[in-house]
């Protein structure tokens, strides 16, 4: 017997993929940095819109969890994921590329296996043989 997917799983899935989008996008911006005149306004045009990304992700958590009647695992993920982005948009603020560019690194590999854990179709749950 499987349970249901919990209401909001769907907006929980989309906020990742939005979240790993514009990580993404930062990436690549952080490239144009080195080869456009236009790559310092993209990328902080991008930054602004990865915290705004960060923090759906904490509501679409939330939601799924309390109304919705999943997991509180996400909130959790969400929640260390807006701390990071701060630190992040900090670090960049402050020029301090030696920690920034690795921080983003980390990011994006994290929120890619958030994104793939949320798509993964949950395999049923086998009881426990009794002895």
């Amino acid at each position: 017997m499987t349970a249901a997917a919990p209401r909001g799983l769907g907006f929980l899935r989309t906020a990742t993929a939005l979240q790993t989008l514009t990580l993404f996008f930062q990436a690549v911006t952080a490239g144009m940095l080195l080869t456009s005149r236009h790559g310092y306004l993209l990328h902080d045009i991008g930054s602004k819109v990865m915290y705004a990304a960060a923090m759906l992700y904490v509501l679409a958590a939330v939601l799924a969890w309390r109304p919705g009647g999943g997991s509180s695992r996400p909130v959790l993920y969400a929640t260390g994921f807006l701390v990071l982005a701060s630190a992040q948009v900090a670090l960049g603020i402050a020029h301090v590329s030696s920690l920034h560019v690795p921080l983003g690194v980390v990011m994006f590999a994290l929120s890619t296996l958030v994104l793939l854990q949320t798509l993964s179709p949950r395999l049923p749950q086998r009881p426990a043989a009794r002895s």
